[in-house]
């Protein structure tokens, strides 16, 4: 299937690892010039080689951001002052027991993980619209409809961005301009790796730890394993496309079935 993307100009946060990698791998073999971000030049030529090694004619810009220092995304701006697509993929997570969580760490979430959407799209958006036509898609996660207990903080920083992508939405009435949300179930991405490492303690494999987090914190899954980061990024390309203009305010579940819900 041709998704259309060809010369289509699309901006990925936090590209140089997992899911965004991934995002940033399937929008450049569909023919579309990829921007990434990472905080560190090695990780994003790092990034960028292996793009290139795959698919050897993209066009690959590369941009250091720490989506933390509101300085730095206004540096971005600068730099890259137009896209067509912009994937808001960019996030932390970490589990932590709620009492413990100080309102820094609320504040630091909520910066990376929700204000790093607000500011791109406070700007492309209006470009996006006079035109009638852009993408934007927020990488959430079913923790945004099921609370994590072990980090409640994250959870809600994911229900924010459904809230800002489906309000977003709203406002792209009589155009073809879509703004969605994806949600991924648990993913192996590098993060999430050393996730399982702090829950399995001293003493189990990776994948007796992985067998019990299904067992215990996610007995809903019926995958009943990590999804891949490219299994998130073909429902990613597809949203980014053209051919998804009837999607909008839409939240993408591609979560493995996690979600027990029929709505």
């Amino acid at each position: 299937m041709d998704l259309q993307l060809a010369k289509k100009v699309a901006l990925v946060t936090g590209s140089t690892a997992g899911i965004g990698l991934a995002i940033a791998r399937r929008l450049a073999a569909e023919g579309a010039e990829v921007i990434l971000t990472g905080r560190t030049e090695a990780r994003l030529q790092e990034a960028r080689n292996t793009i290139l090694q795959e698919t050897p004619e993209a066009t690959i810009r590369t941009v250091a951001v720490d989506f933390s220092k509101p300085e730095q995304v206004t540096y971005l701006l600068l730099e890259v002052p137009k896209v067509d697509i912009l994937i808001n993929n960019v996030g932390i997570f970490e589990p932590k027991p709620f009492a413990e969580i100080p309102d820094e760490d609320w504040l630091r979430f909520f910066e990376v993980n929700v204000m790093s959407g607000v500011r791109l799209s406070r700007q492309y958006f209006p470009q996006m619209l006079e035109k009638k036509w852009g993408r934007i898609v927020f990488i959430s996660s079913e923790s945004g409809l099921q609370i994590p207990a072990e980090m409640i903080h994250y959870g809600t920083t994911k229900t924010a961005q459904l809230a800002v992508a489906r309000g977003l939405a709203e406002l792209t009435k009589g155009t073809e301009l879509t703004v969605n949300s994806v949600l991924p179930g648990p993913t192996a991405s590098e993060g999430v790796e050393e996730f399982l490492q702090k829950l399995a303690g001293e003493g189990k494999t990776r994948q007796e730890a992985e067998h019990e987090f299904f067992r215990d914190a996610r007995p809903s899954s019926l995958l009943q394993r990590f999804i891949t980061p490219e299994e998130i990024a073909n429902m990613v390309a597809y949203l980014a496309s053209p051919l998804s203009v009837a999607t909008n305010g839409a939240s993408v579940r591609v979560d493995g079935g996690v979600i027990r819900s029929i709505g």
